[in-house]
């Protein structure tokens, strides 16, 4: 795992910027803001610049956590109850610049039509509803490590999450592909086209939209239901192990790969697993503390906790972020949207 410490004069140079954008937009949902944040991002403090382009470019590590930022947990006010209760101007709104730019320099952040309404940055903390389910709001139970979006073709090329309140210490795990031991056969098994996995709960899109929904928004919405209709009914077969035998990238979620696999693929599947289970790992989030996880080299997940449910719980927000947004433009609305059907 990468670590940047921020320094005094970083943090005050990346403040200077997040007081130009706050001074001129409350939402980092806004196309103008991508606009102007992806401008501004080149203007953070070389240093830091220079660690984020490391860490895309060389793959030294699956795993870049960036601490320092200044988080003020009294301006935050209570942990929320559920993810639409957010205000606009986000009480975080200064923390969600920030961690915005920083996600700028790797790529593009990018929404789901299907989370959060479609915003791009998301809230991850306990709500009591989900509080045993497999899902980010979850608390009781532990997230099974996982790719982000691992049965999609379009998934996130890194996992961004910002901590702006974890008193209780809750582990996020991960686990690098590249630690894992497996012999070759078990390899060369798992670089086969010969796997299932399922849509996530996610993703299974409410089949009906907004009343006086844009005709090509109704378009995208009805096409991405029967895509992910299809991928349940008839699933592809896909390789767990891919891109360079010799450093492979990999793309795997057990949770949503049970009960449909061949006996032969189920066990070397299961094989797999316990590779990952021996070498994983974990980074306890601290307030300001921002951690890119590479989605192509890392499995991450979260330990369980007992949520209090009275507004001191832990407290993430979340990035997706492309390296190429060219790749989704068949499912968004516009060149210029980033927010994929």
């Amino acid at each position: 795992m990468l670590t940047v410490q921020l320094g005094a004069e970083e943090v005050a140079a990346i403040g200077v910027i997040v007081d130009e954008l706050a001074a001129r937009h409350d939402t980092v949902e806004s196309s103008r803001f991508h606009e102007e944040s992806r401008l501004l991002a080149d203007e953070l403090p070389r240093e830091v610049r220079r660690a984020l382009h490391s860490y895309r470019l060389n793959e030294d590590s699956g795993t870049l956590v960036v601490s320092g930022l200044p988080v003020d947990d009294d301006k935050l006010g209570p942990t929320p109850g559920d993810w639409r209760e957010r205000p606009t101007p986000s009480p975080s709104l200064r923390q969600d610049i920030a961690f915005f730019l920083l996600a700028s320099v790797l790529g593009e952040p990018i929404a789901w039509a299907t989370q959060q309404d479609g915003r791009i940055m998301h809230d991850v903390f306990p709500i009591k509803a989900f509080a045993h389910d497999q899902i980010g709001w979850g608390s009781a139970e532990d997230l099974t490590w996982h790719t982000e979006d691992a049965f999609h073709p379009l998934r996130t090329d890194y996992l961004g999450l910002m901590c702006l309140r974890n008193p209780d210490g809750v582990e996020t795990t991960i686990g690098e592909v590249s630690d894992v031991e497996l012999d070759e056969e078990t390899r060369r098994a798992l670089q086969g086209e010969r796997f299932f996995l399922l849509p996530d709960d996610s993703h299974r899109l409410d089949a009906t939209g907004a009343p006086g929904e844009d005709e090509r928004i109704a378009e995208l919405r009805e096409r991405s239901l029967r895509r992910v209709e299809r991928a349940l009914a008839e699933p592809e077969r896909v390789a767990v192990l891919f891109g360079d035998p010799r450093s492979p990238y990999v793309r795997i979620d057990p949770h949503y790969m049970r009960g449909v696999q061949g006996e032969v693929e189920q066990r070397v599947l299961d094989t797999a697993v316990g590779a990952f289970d021996a070498v994983m790992t974990g980074v306890v989030l601290k307030p300001g503390d921002v951690c890119f996880v590479d989605n192509y080299r890392v499995v991450h997940g979260r330990k369980p906790f007992r949520a209090r449910f009275d507004g001191t719980d832990r407290w993430l927000r979340r990035l997706n972020v492309t390296r190429d947004l060219r790749k989704s433009r068949s499912s968004r609305v516009d060149a210029a949207s980033r927010v994929i059907f």
